[in-house]
């Protein structure tokens, strides 16, 4: 039995998908990234080490708007090996100063700073993709679809899912067949240049020690539809970014 077509509509009153060749101000693209709508599927139900979601099409409902933005963002990142050997050792773990300046840190990669974001506003898309079972997986793939749609008609979620950034919420429900369905927006375009694609290998099972690898495509919006090839496609610009 072949992958049916999930398909989800989601809503947000701002979005940001960064391009990643802009290393300090955050400029999104002007709709979702295939890597996003993944993230939005995986929030609502994901077993990566027995299946992965291949977004298939992405329908844009609402018209490209943006909106300037100026948030403060923590130069550091949790280390999860950090936290462990403080639990280990029983003593409190190095905290992360989200209010600090050099005088109190002592140098410039701690604290916070500034940040011009280029953002979406009141952003609406029609998702599609698929489920597809790794090998020997594949006799679950009714079971698999089942539980998405009885957790995406619920509600249910294992996190609020977001676009791009997480204080940036994403909304979502699932269509049904016969749900009434308002067309994509007017918009065309041959080229807007490369998207990021994924930041993930999604060729094999994903761990949670997996290194970054970008890969990137060239997005074609047709009538407010864009179609997104497979991840094995030649199309598909792969292992970018990869340090292993």
């Amino acid at each position: 039995m072949g992958a049916r077509n999930q398909c989800l509509e989601v809503w947000g009153e701002l979005a940001c998908f960064t391009r990643p060749e802009l290393k300090v101000e955050r400029f999104s693209y002007p709709f979702i990234t295939p890597s996003a709508a993944r993230g939005i599927f995986d929030a609502i139900y994901c077993k990566p080490t027995e299946f992965r979601w291949q977004v298939v099409r992405i329908e844009i409902l609402s018209p490209v708007n943006y909106i300037a933005l100026r948030r403060n963002e923590v130069k550091e990142k949790i280390s999860v090996p950090a936290v462990s050997r403080s639990m280990a050792a029983n003593e409190p773990p190095d905290p992360i100063w989200a209010d600090a300046d050099r005088d109190f840190t002592g140098n410039d990669t701690r604290g916070r700073t500034q940040r011009q974001t280029m953002a979406l506003k009141n952003v609406r898309y029609r998702l599609h993709a698929e489920i597809r079972p790794w090998p020997g997986f594949e006799d679950r793939q009714s079971a698999f679809e089942s539980q998405f749609r009885r957790r995406a008609a619920s509600g249910k979620c294992f996190y609020q899912p977001y676009f791009g950034c997480r204080e940036f919420p994403a909304f979502f429900r699932l269509i049904e067949k016969g749900d009434p369905l308002p067309p994509p927006i007017d918009i065309s375009t041959e080229d807007i240049g490369l998207m990021l694609y994924d930041v993930f290998d999604l060729s094999r099972p994903g761990g949670d020690k997996d290194i970054a690898a970008v890969s990137l495509f060239r997005p074609i919006v047709k009538n407010g539809v864009v179609d997104v090839p497979s991840y094995d496609d030649t199309s598909v610009l792969k292992g970018l970014g990869r340090t292993d």
